[in-house]
């Protein structure tokens, strides 16, 4: 079957791939469009697979709310460069998967994958093709997916997201507001647990044997009574729970009032957050441009 220049300049168009590539692909399949477009898919796939290996830390997280209010989804794409973090077809591609995800509640990740995107294209699909298109690995992290009442906060542009849940209706402006403030400060404090009932009993017990050791370091306790320690590691757990617990922790907004208070003060009672930040726990590579430049010479 004979193409045309129409033709490959079509394919282009349909696949992003070059021009030369989108000529190769024609000619191998004897002008088939269809069998063009699977012959450069498999060829993305061995794009991709060669990009694999390159750590993506950065992209970004993204927040989706179902019209009803009901679903929210907190997701992490990663890439290896801010700069394709901004690319409106990576942009746009995050927020379908987000969509994807309140629509279908995947498993995982892999069960993600393989969700219809377009078409008969999976969102895995989608996904290397994208990669072999821009020339960056990309990767889905993670996404969390809560059904209740909701209310999402994302900051810096997708580098954090954070999620909230309460147990009633956030059905009036204060409340929303309320439940907006905390996820606000979720997103600046990062606290590692919802209250001190919470707090599983060995990470209370590791923090004591910690605090009884710094008590006991100190001379001036030497001649203390077990009942004054006592009391100090008391006080210090407190601390503790007042600096990592949300619900314990001060408000950002009025330092008078614990967040626990101030939420009752505006009926709202919070169940539950999650909290992405992006890139978070991922090693990055240390680039040495000196030494790339010098590599290149050599």
């Amino acid at each position: 079957m004979a193409f045309t220049a129409k033709d490959v300049k079509e394919l282009r168009e349909i696949t992003g791939c070059g021009m030369m590539d989108c000529k190769k692909a024609l000619t191998e399949t004897d002008g088939d469009r269809e069998k063009a477009i699977e012959f450069l898919r498999e060829k993305g796939l061995a794009t991709a697979a060669k990009k694999s290996g390159r750590i993506a830390a950065e992209g970004i997280v993204c927040a989706y709310v179902s019209d009803d209010k009901k679903t929210a989804v907190l997701l992490e794409v990663n890439s290896e460069t801010d700069f394709v973090a901004k690319n409106s077809e990576f942009l746009t591609f995050v927020n379908n998967v987000a969509k994807i995800v309140a629509d279908n509640d995947p498993a995982d990740v892999e069960a993600l994958k393989a969700l219809p995107y377009e078409g008969s294209e999976t969102v895995g699909d989608k996904l290397t093709a994208m990669i072999a298109k821009i020339g960056e690995n990309m990767n889905i992290r993670r996404f969390a997916r809560v059904q209740g009442n909701v209310c999402t906060y994302i900051h810096g542009g997708g580098r954090i997201g954070v999620l909230v849940e309460a147990e009633g209706a956030l059905d009036t402006d204060e409340k929303m507001e309320a439940a907006h403030d905390i996820a606000m400060q979720v997103a600046a404090i990062n606290p590692m647990y919802l209250s001190k009932d919470v707090v599983p009993a060995e990470d209370v017990e590791k923090e004591k044997h910690i605090i009884m050791a710094q008590i006991k370091e100190d001379p001036k306790n030497a001649s203390k009574p077990d009942n004054i320690i006592e009391k100090m590691v008391g006080g210090k757990i407190n601390k503790f729970y007042e600096q990592n617990c949300l619900l314990q922790q001060e408000f950002v907004k009025d330092n008078d009032l614990k967040v626990e208070k101030y939420l009752a003060s505006k009926g709202v009672k919070l169940v539950g957050y999650v909290r992405f930040e992006k890139g978070e726990g991922i090693e990055k590579k240390e680039e040495n441009f000196a030494e790339e430049v010098a590599s290149m010479i050599k």
